[in-house]
């Protein structure tokens, strides 16, 4: 039997039991549920169903399914609603096939570039199939679904466009895909917290200048980690460990990130830090932040004072994708469905690792290599990347009496 579809789209004023009575309806009828998709929009209500059934297409209003558009066209006048009608065969809906996710973050976010995206899009060959806000604040976050294209190929583009337009766009395959993604793994210095630790211990013993200029030279993959790990820290040798106490004060978060570890926490997320920095700052942030796993390097301390020297094996570009692998191990959890996000060479390894690599506020080394970059200064912009909106962060907040805070 032939299947055909009908698609009904009703808009104007919302307002209560407009979804209820449609369905209501619709279940009168023989036909099944094939799509939904409403969105309200500042008090103005799109709603579209699409069913199927057998059979002809209907004409005119005599038969079954001309009783059906009769009886929307009712429901339609009573609630003071327009509403359209369109049939069509069933051809499988090829555009619906390899859905994406295309997350745009914008501040502010101009209309010139949600142009340029759209005209991406549609030079892709591909639809954009619904769009919907996920955040205004503290930054504008528009994620679109699309489909019909190539996920490479059309990330390629929206980079481009998005460095154009001074916006971030991220490119994700839909569904479980996006979904299943449970374990979090985050570089500390320059992304979890503002600055490098490395350096606030360094003005404590009056070498700043000289272990800023080495660590920012392993930043752009200029210089062996390793080797520039061992060349600051021998300069750090003599301080006393009582440093470490002023450094924990002077740490300062990234703005939104205790929202973003207490929102995946809440979501039943792991959360892991992997640093090249040293576990007597890092141990502090596990305890503050509640974080799941965490590896760093250790200075060693002699007689109350630090002797220029690391304990151990040094953790280093490939030794955080093994932390990244045994975190995953430890917590029975798949690489496909993990995250790293880091700024600096010394992260590339666990990037291109995980599920998903994010670059936030990178080195142009970083950001060619992630999947997707994050260029707006809050940490927790990367919930929208997962297809976690602002509103819901909120309302858990309000439901356990949290206080807003970086």
């Amino acid at each position: 039997m032939n299947q055909r579809t009908l698609l009904i789209t009703l808009t104007g004023p919302d307002r209560p039991g407009v979804t209820s009575r449609l369905f209501s309806v619709l279940a009168g009828f023989p036909v099944v549920v094939a799509d939904i998709e409403q969105v309200v929009i500042r008090g103005r209500l799109t709603l579209g169903v699409l069913v199927a059934y057998s059979g002809s297409t209907p004409t005119g209003t005599g038969g079954t399914l001309g009783a059906l558009w009769t009886s929307i066209e009712r429901i339609a006048e009573d609630l003071g609603l327009e509403v359209e009608l369109s049939t069509g065969s069933d051809t499988k809906e090829k555009r619906r096939r390899g859905r994406l996710h295309v997350t745009v973050l914008g501040s502010p976010l101009q209309p010139a570039a949600m142009a340029g995206i759209a005209g991406r899009v549609a030079a892709a060959g591909a639809n954009i199939d619904r769009i919907e806000r996920l955040s205004s604040y503290p930054v504008t976050c528009i994620e679109m679904a699309v489909s019909g294209a190539d996920p490479d190929a059309l990330r390629a583009e929206l980079a481009v466009e998005a460095h154009a337009q001074q916006v971030d766009v991220a490119v994700q395959r839909a569904g479980l895909y996006r979904r299943a993604k449970r374990l979090i793994v985050m570089d500390v210095d320059s992304t979890l917290i503002q600055g490098e630790v490395i350096e606030l211990l360094a003005a404590h013993a009056g070498c700043l200048d000289e272990v800023a200029r080495v660590t920012e030279e392993a930043m752009r993959g200029e210089l062996d980690f390793a080797e520039s790990l061992r060349r600051r820290v021998a300069l750090l040798e003599g301080l006393s460990e009582e440093v470490f106490e002023k450094v924990r004060k002077e740490v300062v978060l990234t703005p939104g990130a205790r929202t973003l570890v207490r929102t995946l926490k809440r979501l039943d997320y792991r959360f892991a830090i992997v640093s090249g920095g040293f576990t007597q700052i890092t141990d502090a942030l596990v305890e503050d932040l509640g974080i799941d796993y965490s590896a760093a390097n250790t200075l060693e301390v002699v007689d109350g004072a630090l002797t220029g020297r690391v304990v151990g094996e040094i953790v280093d570009r490939p030794g955080k994708a093994r932390a990244l692998e045994r975190f995953a191990q430890e917590a029975g959890i798949p690489i496909s469905q993990t995250v790293a996000i880091g700024d600096g060479a010394n992260d590339l390894d666990m990037i291109a690792t995980a599920g998903l690599g994010i670059a936030f506020n990178a080195k142009p080394v970083v950001r060619q290599a992630a999947d997707t970059a994050v260029n707006v200064p809050y940490l927790d912009s990367i919930l929208y990347l997962l297809g976690i909106p602002r509103a819901e962060v909120e309302a858990a907040d309000a439901e356990d009496g949290v206080i807003p805070q970086a």
